[in-house]
């Protein structure tokens, strides 16, 4: 892969709004800015805006987090986003999904085995991505299964971490150190 486009900014090189944008990312995660916001530094009130949706996203979702996660991975898949996958595959394994059903999405393939819920979550997800919308019968068993807001909730996961795709693609972000990319772009 080419070169990462925006790496770290180094603290002594950052704006006065970057060096308080990264205090303020630090302080709410308990980490320093890495992934994504690395990227998204460059308008810190793009990151720190992105940090605010991923708080909700990511930790306060009415989803169970395997679901949550399952969404995120189908997303990494679609942007076929190595970072993202590299950072969620083990959470959502961790969380209870089951590895095979990963690998089939990293192969492109629709996953057996899932449960009732994962195959909403799935089909919600793998139609929003192709169709930029979800058919009446997905969008009910959604509703049924998860109530307006576990759909907004679904939705905001997909559209989140698509945003994050596409400023890591954007950007070009390497993988952490040692790691090595287990989504290959599909032919066109």
């Amino acid at each position: 892969m080419p070169d990462d486009r925006m790496p770290a900014i180094p603290h002594d090189k950052m704006s006065e709004a970057q060096r308080k944008a990264a205090a303020e990312f630090s302080e709410g995660r308990g980490y320093a800015v890495r992934g994504p916001f690395v990227v998204m530094l460059r308008s810190p009130e793009v990151m720190l805006r992105a940090k605010a949706m991923g708080d909700y996203v990511r930790f306060k979702t009415t989803l169970p987090q395997r679901l949550n996660e399952l969404a995120i991975l189908v997303t990494a898949r679609q942007w076929t986003q190595n970072y993202e996958w590299h950072a969620h595959r083990p959470l959502a394994e961790k969380a209870g999904l089951n590895p095979a059903i990963a690998r089939a999405i990293a192969d492109g393939r629709r996953p057996s085995g899932m449960t009732p819920e994962e195959e909403i979550v799935y089909d919600f997800s793998s139609e929003l991505h192709a169709n930029k919308s979800v058919s009446d019968a997905t969008y009910a068993r959604a509703l049924k299964a998860f109530g307006e807001q576990g759909v907004i909730d679904l939705t905001a996961a997909n559209a989140y971490y698509t945003f994050n795709a596409m400023m890591l693609n954007v950007a070009r972000t390497a993988l952490p150190a040692g790691a090595e990319p287990e989504l290959q772009r599909f032919p066109s």
